[in-house]
């Protein structure tokens, strides 16, 4: 029987959140501030559990790119991967190496969008599902053209890209709460690179 090994992206695989460090690298650093600052109601309402996290992050996102032409976001994104390797883990990247040398099948399952996350693989054989952004027109609408890849979500993605679940071992790889899903749906799972125990809390 094959085995899938499917990650995490943000905080896994990198060493922290790209979201943030993706819109300071296209607007800089003060218009990012600015933005989420704007965007302040909200992200404090999900903070406590009053607003859903899909819909705040659709906020933010629109905030900066709505109207943005995919070219240029996409040129914006493969500049963002390029500049910033070093925020992959060196252990991490190792292991994905190794994954690939052994043709190993292997999927990054994240909410951060797929442009930016994408690149950040190039060289290596594996399948990034994250989460979509709409456009009309070449341009981006801000808005997402699927749920955002978190929690449940993921699990439904990934069911989706490799059904047939009895075929396969999957080993997962998270860090946060929106990652439990995924590790519980692993036959072996890590949760910040120790063996995951299941917690009701996470």
């Amino acid at each position: 029987m094959k085995t899938l090994y499917a990650f995490d992206f943000d905080g896994t695989i990198t060493d922290r959140d790209t979201l943030i460090g993706f819109i300071a690298s296209v607007f800089g650093t003060t218009r990012m501030l600015l933005g989420f600052a704007a965007n302040l109601p909200w992200l404090l309402l999900m903070r406590l559990g009053l607003y859903d996290n899909g819909k705040t992050k659709q906020r933010v996102f629109s905030h900066f790119f709505s109207g943005m032409d995919l070219v240029t976001f996409n040129r914006h994104c493969k500049a963002y991967a390029e500049q910033n390797r070093h925020i992959i883990r060196p252990e991490m990247l190792r292991l994905l190496q190794t994954l690939d040398k052994e043709k190993t099948d292997m999927v990054v399952v994240s909410a951060s969008i797929t442009n930016w996350v994408a690149p950040f693989f190039h060289g290596l054989n594996i399948k990034v599902i994250g989460t979509e952004a709409e456009t009309a027109g070449g341009s981006l609408t801000g808005r997402f053209a699927t749920p955002n890849c978190y929690g449940s979500e993921k699990v439904t993605r990934l069911s989706a890209f490799f059904p047939e679940r009895d075929t396969y071992n999957l080993v997962a790889y998270g860090d946060s709460r929106g990652d439990r899903e995924l590790l519980e749906y692993a036959d072996v799972s890590y949760f910040k690179g120790q063996p995951f125990a299941k917690n009701p809390h996470l």
